[in-house]
């Protein structure tokens, strides 16, 4: 991989244009080794001269993707990158922004990190567009190596031992420490499921009552201020930073400045009008929001590719029947 290559693959996209199926998969394939091999939780720090940036959900979005790259900078060897899942689905250009951050992960393994979302599984591709629009682009068979990077995808990444970066949230259970996700072998489980602590990881959300409380997608829990206080407490950790909920001025600080939400997907799916923004970290660790808006787009529908046939709706229905009546909403 080179970075001629990629500026060439961008402009390509830009133009509505693919890459050959053959580059495509050795693209895949060759990210779907490195990330296998990274630790379930991957640890870094920011060193002098350096600095981080942490985005969240993009969802398809190619051109806001490279409104943050020309606003903040492309991924360097002095400006590392952490998307913080669900780059795929619900946007019309999910197979670009999957090719281009597994672009730049191959070319800079320690320049660009990727956490896995609830939309980096294969229920979810096949209702939400990411299977159609892959298979329309290329063809079966890249969607599967596809699948098969996803689930080799780390579910979290701690920054400086002070911020715990993943897509969901907090978890059932007050005893889950940052060495039960060190121990969790995600290669043993292929997709999250409806239980355990991936399944959490990836699905739970904050709320502003104590406690916790059911999920309004069906799925996980919700958790409380007390809750994210004594988890951050038990880690010595400052605050958890995740995405997985639109946030209409891009981020929120809750849970006493402890919860951070970070979306990265403005005016989402072309119909909420909300901002999105990113996060930069420089080696003093202080966080410093930056918001941003949407851009134009060439006129392609969100979601245009998505297969809702009758076996699509009976496999999501199957592991998460409470979503059904919420399967044709972006929200």
């Amino acid at each position: 991989m080179t970075q001629e290559f990629i500026d060439d693959m961008i402009e390509r996209f830009k133009n509505g244009k693919k890459i050959h199926r053959k580059y495509a998969f050795q693209i895949v394939k060759a990210v779907k080794d490195l990330v296998y091999a990274e630790p379930t939780m991957v640890e870094i720090g920011v060193d002098q001269g350096t600095r981080l940036t942490v985005c969240g959900d993009t969802h398809g979005q190619f051109f806001d993707l490279l409104e943050i790259f020309r606003l903040n900078g492309f991924p360097t060897e002095k400006h590392a990158y952490l998307f913080n899942g669900d780059f795929v689905d619900r946007g019309s250009w999910s197979t670009e922004i999957a090719l281009l951050l597994y672009a730049y992960k191959w070319l800079r393994p320690n320049g660009l990190f990727l956490n896995r979302g609830n939309h980096e599984t294969d229920d979810m591709n096949k209702v939400y567009g990411f299977e159609g629009e892959c298979k329309a682009k290329y063809n079966e068979t890249m969607f599967k190596v596809f699948s098969e990077s996803f689930s080799a995808l780390p579910l979290a990444t701690l920054i400086g031992s002070k911020y715990l970066v993943l897509h969901g949230g907090l978890f059932s259970d007050d005893k889950t420490s940052l060495d039960d996700i060190r121990k969790l072998n995600r290669h043993n489980q292929r997709q999250p499921g409806q239980a355990g602590l991936m399944m959490e990881m990836l699905w739970t959300d904050p709320q502003t009552q104590p406690g916790r409380g059911p999920s309004k997608r069906g799925v996980g829990i919700q958790f409380g201020p007390d809750v994210t206080k004594r988890f951050c407490e038990n880690n010595g950790l400052e605050a958890i930073i995740r995405s997985h909920e639109v946030r209409m001025g891009g981020y929120e600080v809750e849970h006493d400045g402890r919860c951070i939400t970070v979306f990265s997907a403005p005016r989402y799916c072309d119909a909420t009008e909300n901002k999105g923004a990113f996060i930069n970290i420089g080696p003093e660790l202080k966080l410093q929001y930056q918001v941003f808006e949407a851009v134009p787009h060439p006129d392609i529908k969100p979601m245009v590719r998505i297969p809702m046939n009758l076996a699509g709706l009976q496999s999501i229905a199957k592991f998460f029947p409470r979503l059904m009546p919420r399967i044709p909403s972006c929200l």
